[in-house]
């Protein structure tokens, strides 16, 4: 698809369209359900207010799109390859997301709670203000990425990597950072958190 297509208030349900190629598309208020786009390539696409149920984006290719403001359930994404993409205010529910290459994007505002992200390379992202709440992090290499104002309660963050990280307004004190890598001066905003003066 060379020409831009804006699709709106579509359905589409039970489409094989693995190993598709599609470019500038435009998806408003669309819904997905057991849509197959294994091994897609999926190229300046944009997924404003669209739901995803069922969908499988496995080893699929997904460079600069924008999902923004959706929903994705039980959604896999195994092996899949997101570069430059925005996912601004997207809702993660119940999804597979292991393997996961990321490479560079804005997640601001996308919630990712009790989502399972062991071992995700996500240095480097925009993720303010995202929503981690009860995310396994575990060995999440997060170096130099924008947490500000993100919420980590109750997530794990064993073996993380937050060195360099923005963290400026995360409620520490409700952060476990047992066994997470930080630096000298996220060590310091940590003893503030909990009352400590440094001087």
């Amino acid at each position: 698809m060379s020409d831009v297509e804006v699709v709106r208030n579509e359905t589409f349900s039970g489409k094989d369209w693995a190993l598709a190629e599609v470019e500038r598309a435009v998806y408003e208020d669309c819904a997905f359900h057991d849509v197959d786009w294994s091994e897609a390539r999926l190229t300046g696409c944009t997924f404003r207010h669209c739901e995803f149920g069922n969908v499988r984006f496995n080893a699929a290719e997904l460079t600069t799109c924008a999902i923004i403001q959706s929903r994705l359930r039980r959604c896999s994404f195994f092996d899949a390859t997101l570069t430059g993409c925005k996912l601004t205010g997207a809702q993660f529910l119940d999804c597979s997301l292991r393997p996961l290459t990321v490479d560079g994007g804005d997640w601001g505002f996308v919630s990712l709670r009790g989502q399972n992200l062991t071992a995700a390379k996500l240095g480097g992202l925009r993720l303010r203000e995202a929503d981690f709440e009860g995310a396994n992090l575990t060995r999440v290499d997060l170096r130099g990425a924008d947490l500000s104002y993100a919420r980590l309660k109750d997530a794990v963050l064993k073996g993380a990597d937050l060195r360099g990280a923005d963290l400026d307004g995360v409620a520490l004190r409700e952060v476990d950072l047992t066994g997470a890598k930080i630096d000298i001066s996220q060590a310091g905003l940590v003893a503030q958190a909990y009352g400590a003066i440094l001087g």
